[in-house]
């Protein structure tokens, strides 16, 4: 495929740059994982605000990704050179840690162990989270039948000790390295305390280990830009 003119993404939101990463994204906290990646690695990209209400039904971003989700992204230096497109978070951080050998471990079993953290947040954090966000803050609220919302705080609550645990006496998800484990990870528990604000319904205040380092990944540098990147307009 050839870059622009294969990808019909571009004809609603044309690259500036074509030589560089093509991030489609809003954020949220599947979108700001990819963002803090990329600025965590330092690939060149330029980000596009793609909205949640329309743009990701749009004909255009489908040709991207038919799942209609941010984020995606498009490097036109991908594998062999040529250019490539992909969409889901997790494929996305794994994409990026390969592509520069940063944010996951060298050593074959600290890789595949990284890579099951990742997972622990695609399949457990983010859906159980985003679902306690929906019954606490949006229009599950209004739902009488309490067995919903209770079944979320408990497995929330669950899943928090999980990381409670594994961060009892280490810095990060890996120890003392920071990886792309920690970036899947963190932007959700901000999102449960600050967005959905449901800290203390699962017992946040109660987890000193994640809290600590929550505190710590937040206060990154690649971090303070990645959660505004792309801007919401």
């Amino acid at each position: 495929m050839n870059f622009p003119a294969d990808f019909p993404i571009t004809n609603r939101w044309p690259a500036k740059d074509p030589s560089v990463l093509q991030l489609y994204s809003f954020p949220t906290p599947n979108g700001v994982k990819v963002s803090i990646a990329l600025e965590e690695t330092g690939l060149p990209y330029e980000a596009h605000t793609v909205k949640l209400s329309g743009d990701v039904t749009t004909p255009e971003f489908l040709s991207l990704n038919p799942n209609n989700k941010i984020p995606a992204i498009i490097d036109p230096d991908g594998p062999g050179g040529k250019p490539i497109g992909l969409w889901e978070s997790g494929a996305i951080l794994m994409y990026l840690a390969e592509k520069t050998g940063k944010l996951i471990p060298a050593d074959p079993k600290a890789r595949l162990e990284t890579l099951q953290w990742v997972m622990f947040q695609m399949g457990g954090v983010g859906p159980m989270f985003g679902q306690l966000g929906f019954f606490h803050k949006f229009a599950g609220k209004d739902i009488e039948d309490p067995r919903p919302k209770e079944r979320y705080i408990n497995e929330a609550n669950r899943l928090l000790n999980v990381l409670e645990k594994r961060l009892d006496g280490q810095d990060w998800i890996m120890g003392s390295d920071y990886t792309i484990a920690d970036i899947a990870l963190f932007p959700w528990v901000r999102g449960l305390k600050v967005f959905y604000e449901a800290g203390p319904l699962v017992g946040l205040d109660d987890m000193p280990n994640v809290n600590r380092w929550l505190d710590v990944a937040i206060a990154r540098p690649a971090s303070e830009k990645g959660l505004v990147t792309p801007p919401r307009e």
